[in-house]
């Protein structure tokens, strides 16, 4: 679609607004409206002015002035305004040079789409993301200097068997997988988000209610390019949360809401093509091809570093603990769902050959987190980093002595920091990455994130310490 399509196409859905989407550094959307008539085509090469200082992780204050420069081929109406209006995904340009900001998540995906091309290995990458989220009924936090607290609630939680009025029908801890209504409350609240979700153009493969008690969900959406793919990620998020409020509920995609059960993931099943052909395919291990298990090597090699950006956050190592049934384990298997990269084995076509890593979870920035992946994966290939043999076991069982020559993930955000620092080269090929992308990441999450979470005593301290 292009400029002048996209001008048409708000016409004949009798948009009155633009809604110009883009992305922040750590991966949630922003936006500003304008109205329709102020759309026109020299729009999509002159953009609009916003103050880049209030962005997180983007501009200084004395270098505010930037521009978000809609992406005709993203144009959709979004399915949740109450009159109609035209959604657009924006880039980030300089309004001096022209030339697109390097902060900008979305041209870091470009970069890495255009890396690929460059380094002839393929034309081609496919990723398909399975974001997990929570629904809840409700939500509530404080953090004060004197005090902290959280509270959720949901119909389904299995601490409201004796509620008022209850029914029953309430979901044990980690048995919420694939049960029938009653028990699955959410089914229509899922198809809803699936019928949003098709509005805006994301293809919907699955539907299903998640292992855990209190609402957790997944819809899995079929895999497109990255950048594509990232854009959709984007309007999974989006329509997720924007149908639950819609219904007097809440969605999260944080990874570890709830003690005692299982977190959030965001599995990440990803293939290298070229001229239409799928290169993970071969007559190797579980059917892969030798690209294949050098991209797999380069993704256990990198993994601790690419923690920092796929597992961004404090809660992510909640969720990623050693000793339990969480994707740690720097391992490649078949079928195998203890390994940190599984690989699917549903179907023996070789378009379906594809490579799972199962420990990002859904608080990523898909931009950077699909690219990130990339890179490593790449970095495999070209230095053909083989993985060694693969651990057909369920890991989770192997005794202490056995596990400890299995390689893990980091345990803490700031281990994963740390991990980036000492190993970011192969993001910086192509300069898909550059070095002040990877020190703004770092420097941010330590001092806005880590710090503030260091400093602040948990009602759990004073559980185990209050009588100390």
């Amino acid at each position: 679609m292009g400029p002048k399509d996209v001008l048409d196409y708000a016409k004949k859905h009798g948009a009155v607004m633009v809604d110009l989407k883009f992305v922040d550094f750590f991966g949630t959307w922003q936006h500003t409206s304008v109205p329709i008539h102020r759309l026109e085509e020299s729009s999509f090469e002159d953009g609009f002015g916003f103050d880049g200082s209030s962005i997180r992780g983007f501009q200084p204050i004395n270098a505010s002035d930037m521009l978000i420069v809609p992406d005709a081929g993203t144009a959709q109406m979004d399915p949740f305004m109450a009159h109609p209006t035209l959604s657009l995904i924006c880039n980030i340009l300089d309004p001096i040079s022209r030339q697109n900001y390097p902060r900008d998540p979305r041209y870091i995906a470009k970069k890495a789409e255009a890396y690929l091309k460059q380094t002839g290995i393929g034309d081609t990458a496919y990723f398909g993301p399975e974001a997990e989220f929570f629904v809840f009924d409700s939500v509530r936090y404080d953090v004060q200097g004197h005090q902290a607290s959280y509270a959720i609630d949901s119909a389904e939680g299995h601490w409201n068997t004796n509620a008022p009025g209850s029914l029953g029908y309430k979901i044990r801890p980690k048995e919420g997988y694939f049960p029938v209504s009653p028990i699955d409350s959410l089914m229509d609240l899922r198809t809803e988000m699936c019928v949003n979700l098709a509005k805006v153009g994301v293809e919907v493969e699955t539907s299903h209610h998640e292992v855990a008690t209190a609402g957790q969900c997944e819809i899995d959406m079929k895999f497109n390019k990255l950048v594509t793919m990232a854009d959709q990620l984007m309007w999974f998020k989006y329509v997720v949360r924007n149908t639950a409020k819609a219904h007097g509920k809440t969605a999260t995609f944080m990874p570890k809401p709830i003690f005692g059960d299982n977190g959030s993931g965001m599995h990440v099943h990803q293939s290298i093509w070229k001229e239409g052909k799928p290169l993970f395919a071969g007559d190797g291990y579980a059917g892969l091809s030798e690209l294949a298990l050098y991209y797999i090597g380069g993704v256990i090699k990198h993994a601790k570093a690419l923690a920092a950006i796929t597992n961004p956050t404090t809660n992510s190592y909640r969720r990623l603990v050693p000793g339990y049934e969480a994707p740690v384990n720097l391992a490649y298997s078949s079928r195998n769902r203890s390994a940190a990269l599984r690989i699917p084995m549903f179907s023996p076509s070789p378009k379906a050959k594809r490579v799972e890593v199962r420990f990002p979870d859904p608080t990523t920035n898909g931009y950077l987190a699909f690219a990130a992946l990339l890179m490593a994966g790449l970095d495999g290939i070209q230095n053909k980093i083989h993985p060694g043999d693969p651990l057909d076991k369920d890991i989770y069982a192997l005794s202490p002595e056995e596990r400890k020559d299995v390689p893990s993930m980091p345990g803490s955000l700031s281990e994963s920091l740390e991990a980036l620092e000492n190993d970011h080269a192969f993001l910086l090929k192509g300069d898909v990455f550059t070095k002040d992308v990877v020190e703004t990441w770092v420097e941010y999450k330590r001092e806005k994130e880590i710090g503030p979470v260091q400093l602040r005593p948990s009602p759990y301290e004073f559980f185990l310490y209050y009588d100390a």
